[in-house]
């Protein structure tokens, strides 16, 4: 099966990201998302470790070691950027200063319940900040394949892990299609354009709404 690759899912998520809207993109694949971004387009990104507008990633062997995000990885700085204790970074996630936090996802439910952390082996033992960004930011968008590595639906019905947040989701870009949650439903927005409606819903664990014209799902080769 044809599917999006992560840089592609990362770069359909970042041509929806609103013009001088304030980002936190979530540690690990939702990184990626910064390497996207529409030229012409002012996006601010906060890191949780406390850093306002930073930028991309630098060349290899030229990192400063003193500048990383909160994945631990090497930033460079826009002009304006500033520093700031990671306490005043959290009062800025949940005091609502925050237009967009992108995440990654093990499952999604319909009413847009999120579950994005676990415990299990070569796991972060913890769920981190993410429990902030899903209650603070106005939307959360999650990035994601569409199913799991056995082929099993991410999208679902009700969530079977631990839940990071309750129905704080409200947009999810795949491997294989774009998805708004809108009043308890899984909104089909876009799909690959060589995949039919019925082939996608059975890789989908709850219905999907497709209550209007649904788009062909196109991303550059990257």
């Amino acid at each position: 099966m044809k599917k999006l690759s992560n840089a592609q899912i990362a770069w359909r998520a970042a041509q929806d990201l609103p013009d001088g809207a304030y980002v936190n993109l979530g540690i690990g694949f939702p990184e990626m998302i910064a390497k996207f971004k529409p030229a012409g387009r002012e996006v601010v990104y906060h890191t949780e470790n406390g850093i306002l507008d930073f930028g991309e990633a630098p060349p290899v062997g030229e990192e400063d070691w003193d500048l990383i995000n909160a994945g631990k990885k090497a930033v460079t700085l826009n002009p304006g950027a500033s520093f700031f204790h990671h306490a005043d970074s959290f009062a800025m996630v949940r005091g609502g200063h925050l237009d967009v936090a992108v995440l990654g996802a093990y499952e999604v439910a319909e009413n847009g319940d999120l579950a994005n952390w676990s415990t299990g082996p070569g796991s972060v033992p913890a769920v981190g900040g993410a429990m902030d960004l899903v209650h603070g930011a106005k939307q959360v968008w999650v990035v994601t394949d569409h199913v799991t590595k056995d082929g099993k639906p991410k999208l679902l019905k009700q969530c079977r892990l631990p839940l990071t947040g309750v129905g704080c989701v409200t947009t999810v870009f795949t491997s294989l299609a774009v998805v708004d949650i809108v009043g308890g439903q899984f909104h089909l927005r876009e799909k690959l354009p060589g995949m039919s409606l019925d082939e996608l819903q059975a890789l989908t664990g709850a219905t999907l709404v497709a209550d209007g014209t649904v788009k062909d799902l196109n991303v550059p080769e990257l």
